[in-house]
């Protein structure tokens, strides 16, 4: 029994999302400390508003107030860490002792026989104190408090049996149970059992519960780290896809493609220590990222020191274009500041180039069903890798086709001063020749 009760019911999990299970225990742990506060001060002003005899000593009120200051207790601990184990079973303990001694106390306060008291509906609270605990996920605190109260009764009625040794009060005629202070022990029982079954339901239920929590947190917990993996217009679109996904299955989109790479890099990368080279890569990335998605981009891969973003696939969009120049733009503003900043700190960081090329790509996942992917597939996502390399052989930084910039303008796309229009030029790659638009001299 003590090894089941210790056991530990999230062993094995990730030490992330043990934390996420107990930031949530504790929370519940709050809120059902407020919970009990408000209990004790029910019972409390129940008390004073009613009728009370002359007697010697009253337990009631020493009962609640003894209650009241572990509750207080209770809500500060709550509020300052973590509630240990044995003081969530001390607590299950003292609430069902409370309600039974005040149960208890009503033959008294009425001068009544003791089985009087068996007949009082407030034994009903003890379902609310078995549903409480239910609150936390935890079948083990629904199931003391569930077999305390049906401990705690059960010396309810054997006290009536025993008060009084001429006269047990027990009878076997329903209509004198009911209409006078008689004892019926199958009545008795009956709540006994109901007691037991109602925990015994509440903690099958919560069992499964708490494994849907841990599961649903686990899955979240592992759905964050994976987003981070994906641009967030495409985890939206795996969160919120009604069908499985599938390799295969594409759409026809018009879109805009933007890449960027570092001049230089792969040179470097040879001849650099690896930290350095892998510092320098993340601290560009880190430049050039918030700059595509702040401007409606989606980044669909890195490549090395290569990034490549689109414009209206994952979510189709009306100004494609005219987003991918603001942000090739923005982009070439940002890096042009960050090399700037390196070479002030004794760094060297290589000049980054771009392009955007756009029209009709296709959209899909491709993979096999062990390892799927996103991407895109035409003839803009291929003419926008060998502008890129362009860049070196005209000795600029950034340019785009004229169809893109013709689009982007149409767009709503305003291009600054230092846009250069190019007579139709011969790309590699490239069968016919094209005119340039040059966006970063």
């Amino acid at each position: 029994m003590l090894s089941w009760w210790r056991k530990d019911p999230e062993a094995g999990l990730p030490e992330r999302v043990k934390a996420a299970v107990r930031e949530q225990e504790n929370a519940t742990e709050r809120l059902i400390s407020w919970i009990q506060l408000g209990i004790v001060v029910i019972f409390g002003t129940l008390y004073l508003i009613s009728p009370k005899p002359e007697v010697e000593f009253a337990p009631v009120p020493w009962a609640l107030s003894i209650y009241l200051v572990l509750t207080v207790i209770r809500v500060i601990w709550s509020h300052l860490g973590r509630l240990p184990d044995w003081s969530l079973a001390v607590s299950v303990f003292f609430d069902m002792t409370l309600l039974m001694v005040l149960i208890w106390s009503f033959h008294i306060q009425y001068m009544q026989p003791a089985s009087f008291y068996l007949k009082a509906p407030t034994l009903l609270y003890v379902f609310i104190f078995i549903a409480l605990r239910a609150l936390r996920f935890d079948a083990r605190f629904v199931l003391l408090a569930g077999v305390v109260a049906a401990i705690g009764w059960g010396l309810m009625i054997l006290y009536v049996i025993y008060y009084d040794p001429f006269d047990t009060m027990i009878t076997r005629d329903y209509v004198a149970y009911m209409t006078s202070n008689s004892v019926l022990l199958g009545a008795e029982f009956d709540k006994i059992i109901s007691i037991l079954m109602v925990t015994g339901l509440i903690a099958i239920a919560l069992a499964r519960a708490k494994s849907l929590l841990v599961r649903s947190v686990s899955e979240q917990a592992a759905a964050q780290e994976l987003s981070r993996f994906f641009a967030p217009e495409i985890a939206k679109r795996i969160k919120g896809s009604e069908d499985e996904i599938r390799a295969g299955t594409g759409e026809l989109r018009q879109a805009a493609i933007l890449n960027l790479d570092m001049r230089g890099f792969t040179r470097m990368a040879g001849e650099a220590p690896p930290d350095q080279v892998m510092s320098l890569l993340a601290d560009y990335q880190q430049q050039m990222v918030p700059v595509i998605q702040r401007h409606g981009g989606s980044i669909d891969k890195f490549l090395g020191d290569g990034i490549m973003a689109t414009f209206g696939a994952a979510e189709p969009s009306e100004t494609y274009a005219a987003d991918a120049l603001r942000a090739l733009e923005d982009a070439m503003a940002a890096a042009a500041a960050w090399k700037t900043a390196c070479e002030a700190e004794g760094r060297s960081c290589p000049a980054v180039n771009g392009a955007v090329a756009a029209g009709p790509i296709l959209f899909g996942a491709v993979g096999d069903d062990s390892r799927l992917e996103y991407t895109v597939i035409g003839d803009a996502v291929n003419l926008s890798a060998k502008l890129e390399k362009h860049n070196k052989d005209l000795g600029v930084r950034a340019i785009c086709d004229h169809e893109a910039y013709e689009l982007a303008v149409a767009q709503g796309y305003q291009p600054s001063g230092q846009m250069k229009q190019l007579p139709a030029v011969q790309v590699g790659g490239v069968k016919d020749s094209m005119g340039l638009v040059v966006v970063a001299p």
